[in-house]
């Protein structure tokens, strides 16, 4: 089925109905190419979620004269580009606060300030403000995954990546006691 001019024309003036035609028609083709560029079945889906709730907030933006389906392809790819480099950027911070840890539990036997050590770190997290303590925790102590966190939580994925990034942050700067 092809989403014709018309039907960009409606949508852009909001018609629920062009809308739910849209979705009908490129959902399934959006998610598999969204799965073509992340392997990853839940990042997909809220990928192929966002563009649409993008497309539908932006519609009056969109160009009837322009390919519909072009557009969220692209959109897809730029959703996914942005993923990966938000991935990217919080793994390494990950890795370097898992480095700080390992770096400091070695100092600390070393020097016998075990006890001390895991004091300040506990202290560090106690310091978070209350919705980045309980996310920090839900992922450290829980072992739960960002995707589970958002959804135990009812909150988005981001939400929980932003709040991670400042807990390490955070946590890093009290025990460089800055």
């Amino acid at each position: 089925m092809k989403f014709s001019r018309n039907n960009v024309e409606r949508l852009i003036k909001g018609d629920e109905k062009a809308f739910e035609l849209l979705v009908h028609t490129f959902s399934k083709k959006l998610f598999a190419y969204a799965i073509s560029l992340s392997g990853d079945y839940s990042l997909s889906k809220d990928i192929v979620q966002e563009v649409f709730i993008s497309t539908f907030e932006f519609r009056k933006r969109l160009d009837p004269n322009y390919s519909i389906e072009s557009f969220l392809y692209r959109s897809v790819y730029n959703n996914y580009l942005n993923k990966y480099s938000q991935q990217k950027s919080f793994k390494a911070l990950k890795e370097k606060y898992i480095l700080t840890l390992n770096q400091l539990m070695s100092e600390a036997s070393q020097n016998e300030d075990f006890e001390k050590n895991i004091k300040e770190i506990s202290h560090a997290i106690d310091q978070l403000p209350k919705k980045c303590k309980e996310i920090f925790i839900l992922s450290k102590k829980n072992g739960l995954t960002n995707i589970e966190i958002a959804e135990y939580l009812g909150i988005s994925i981001k939400t929980v990546e932003n709040q991670m990034t400042l807990a390490f942050s955070k946590i890093k700067k009290q025990l460089k006691g800055e």
